[in-house]
């Protein structure tokens, strides 16, 4: 090999290398960069508490106090998760294309507590989810039912990132029971308690979007734990993507 052909080929080595640690720089400040939250409430009311499950490393977010505020526009540039905390039975066509759009384009979905039991007369919404809480008999159905103050002991269904240093713990908050179950949810947090469905945290299967629901929730003892904490942060970070299965 002559010192000319040597040079070259070191000269395109070297851009090689410069090129790859290029890529990888920008790689990680991608995923150095927070996840952008859009926290979604309206139509139930919950302590101020709530709010600091998002004051939590690696989050920023913005809060919109109704669903029709939510989904005016579409949001899959400005946000990569959603994180629904509201109570609520219509939604513009106009919104619920916007809110569509944000699933189909591969953006996450977090779901907490009672947003369980929105949109009772939109299927697509609570297949979405994976589950429904029925405020009224819904044909044969008879209404699901809640029970305030209970001592919920929580268990882990198999390891995976969203419930990473979150189960064995015991919850103070609000359990339901006799809800709809899609057969295709994969249950990642459950309990005995008799007034109590059993799943408490779970995967909607979806083919571009990561959706977690977890239906505990309800009050500030809840919201200040810190096993919940953690699975709230952990639920986010995983839709978003930033956690590998």
């Amino acid at each position: 090999m002559t010192s000319e052909t040597s040079r070259q080929s070191c000269v395109v080595a070297c851009a090689i290398l410069l090129a790859a640690l290029a890529a990888t720089s920008a790689a990680a400040g991608r995923s150095a960069q927070p996840v952008r939250v859009l926290v979604v409430t309206g139509g139930h009311g919950y302590p101020t508490s709530f709010y600091t499950l998002f004051e939590q490393p690696d989050l920023v977010w913005d809060h919109a106090t109704s669903h029709e505020e939510a989904f005016k526009g579409d949001l899959r540039a400005k946000y990569d998760v959603v994180v629904l905390y509201d109570m609520s039975q219509t939604l513009s066509d106009a919104g619920r294309k916007h809110f569509q759009a944000f699933v189909e384009g591969g953006k996450g979905l977090v779901v907490l507590h009672h947003a369980v039991v929105s949109y009772h007369d939109w299927p697509w919404y609570y297949e979405l989810t994976g589950a429904h809480y029925w405020e009224r008999p819904h044909g044969r159905t008879p209404a699901s039912t809640y029970k305030h103050d209970e001592y919920v002991d929580v268990r882990e269904m198999g390891a995976h990132p969203v419930t990473a240093a979150v189960a064995p713990v015991r919850l103070f908050d609000e359990t339901y029971k006799g809800m709809w179950w899609s057969p295709r949810i994969r249950v990642l947090l459950t309990t005995d308690n008799p007034t109590s469905d059993g799943p408490l945290a779970w995967i909607a299967p979806h083919p571009r979007s990561r959706i977690v629901t977890v239906q505990l929730g309800h009050g500030a003892e809840t919201h200040r734990h810190v096993a919940y904490r953690t699975l709230v942060r952990n639920a986010i970070l995983w839709s978003a993507g930033r956690l590998s299965d």
